[in-house]
């Protein structure tokens, strides 16, 4: 590969029909740097968008009391399969008689908030998509999607839907190139994550809202039901901890974490619930509600935190962001991302380095990865995961500005939707899991109708061109074999050139 190719594929998403290679391919990844636009149209019109995730929870919390209510014992579990329910209907790969089945046994009202849902859904992936393909600074566009993935907030929580485009939108752009502890807080305390990892709900033991506030025997039955449904959940502060920060074997304790998920209590989604009225809005567009933060000081890490309120967690966080084990485990994901499945010890070291010396200065990672010379070996580093490459495809075709159900058709078809990870710990970055016969065949079939889809008349030859040297003889004789130019078209696409950067 020449050093232009390494900088549109490995850096970037491929290079786009007739683009003309960089005569400075490190110098327009640096100038890509300077002209990132976290807003543009597709996203700033998104961003204008009220979220209605609050409206959802909110019907069902109604739901659930209703239930209960009316059904006695027989009520509380059903109530308490609710959110299962909505699950199913969330997740693609569920079977159409579940998904119906689901919806069917929900009220109108709520199964026209999941349809906006689902809708709302659709279009960020679609807005996501388009900003792959159409921008002039992929290296920034990877570098978001790999930050979202670091931070991976997935749909199946009745209200994600509403949250997770809005997460990589609001909370990952615009602190990309900024400092780590920015992204940190914006990422982890956005009301995406705080559904998905259920911390809008948890509640300090201590904290006033649960105080008993009746004697007696009404009191302890209130007091139960508090702790057994809506008690100190340490599912974020786990995560912030060993996918996040400082990474599986990054020397925290189970204390540091029921401390971390104390110090985290009262962050919440905005306009849920009584207490609602009472929440202070934060800059993440998350809220604060000082009733349910469990009061004191927090240790962790060996380090005292005295703070009041919100404060607390974000002081917390600003030390997460700046530990040593943090820098080691940041500099090994990036480094095998760039570099390969096996990180160069080398890089990682420099990226450690960097990070420890900037205190996290996103965009100065950013120039040492560019500067590496490991990022530069001639031969493919890493095999493109479905996402990179359809972006590839319909970069190297100039298909885009499709519908947003023909997108999440593509993707689903590929297994591999935005924001679908089967756990907070994100899609995986290597090779193994990508490479297997049934996701390569994906590929193949896919390929087929793209190149049925597009006019090919002059596209192959334009491809190839676009391509320059890196298309070996094998795969140059098997496209000039090929019995019509739709054949040769799918052919280019599912070639090993295109398969890995």
């Amino acid at each position: 590969m020449t050093a232009a190719m390494i900088a549109a594929s490995r850096f970037g998403y491929g290079p786009a029909l007739g683009a003309a290679p960089p005569d400075d391919p490190r110098g327009t990844l640096r100038r890509q740097l300077t002209r990132f636009d976290p807003a543009p149209p597709v996203i700033a019109a998104r961003l204008e968008r009220r979220p209605g995730a609050a409206e959802l929870l909110g019907e069902l919390r109604r739901l659930r009391q209703e239930t209960r209510r009316r059904g006695g014992e027989a009520g509380e579990a059903a109530a308490g399969q609710m959110p299962g329910m909505t699950g199913a209907i969330d997740r693609p790969m569920a079977g159409k008689e579940a998904r119906a089945a689901a919806l069917a046994a929900l009220p109108s009202d709520l199964r026209a908030r999941i349809a906006e849902g689902q809708r709302q859904l659709a279009t960020d992936i679609a807005a996501r998509l388009t900003c792959a393909v159409t921008s002039e600074t992929p290296l920034v566009e990877r570098l978001v999607h790999f930050w979202s993935n670091h931070f991976s907030v997935s749909v199946g929580k009745p209200g994600t839907q509403f949250e997770v485009g809005a997460h990589e939108f609001a909370a990952i752009r615009p602190h990309v190139l900024g400092r780590f502890a920015d992204l940190l807080k914006a990422a982890v305390l956005h009301p995406a994550m705080l559904i998905y990892l259920d911390q809008f709900q948890s509640i300090g033991p201590n904290a006033p809202f649960a105080a008993p506030r009746r004697a007696g025997a009404q009191a302890a039955q209130r007091q139960q039901q508090l702790e057994g449904r809506r008690g100190l959940n340490e599912n974020l502060a786990r995560e912030i901890l060993e996918l996040h920060t400082l990474g599986v074997n990054g020397g925290y304790s189970q204390e540091d974490v029921t401390e971390l998920a104390r110090a985290l209590t009262g962050w919440t989604v905005p306009g849920i619930g009584r207490v609602g009225r009472l929440a202070e809005a934060q800059t993440s567009g998350a809220a604060f509600v000082a009733l349910v933060h469990e009061p004191g000081a927090r240790r962790v890490l060996g380090r005292t935190y005295g703070e009041a309120g919100a404060r607390q967690a974000l002081a917390i966080l600003d030390d997460l962001a700046v530990h040593p084990s943090t820098a080691r485990h940041i500099a090994t994901k990036l480094a095998r991302h760039f570099a390969g499945d096996v990180p160069p010890a080398t890089l990682v070291a420099r990226l450690e380095a960097d990070f420890l010396r900037t205190g996290g200065d996103l965009a100065s990672l950013a120039e040492t990865l560019i500067a590496a010379p490991e990022t530069w070996a001639k031969g493919p580093l890493k095999l493109r995961t479905p996402f990179e490459w359809l972006i590839a495809a319909l970069r190297l075709t100039g298909s885009h500005d499709w519908p947003p159900q023909r997108v999440v058709g593509a993707l689903n078809q590929l297994g591999h939707l935005p924001w679908r990870a089967p756990s907070p710990a994100g899609y995986d970055d290597i090779a193994a899991s990508w490479s297997g016969p049934d996701m390569l065949m994906r590929r193949v079939e896919f390929a087929a109708r793209l190149a049925q889809a597009v006019a090919t008349d002059d596209l192959v030859m334009r491809a190839e061109a676009t391509l320059g040297d890196v298309l070996g003889a094998a795969t140059r004789a098997q496209i000039a074999g090929a019995e019509s130019s739709s054949e040769a078209l799918a052919l280019l696409l599912v070639s090993p050139e295109m398969l890995r950067r």
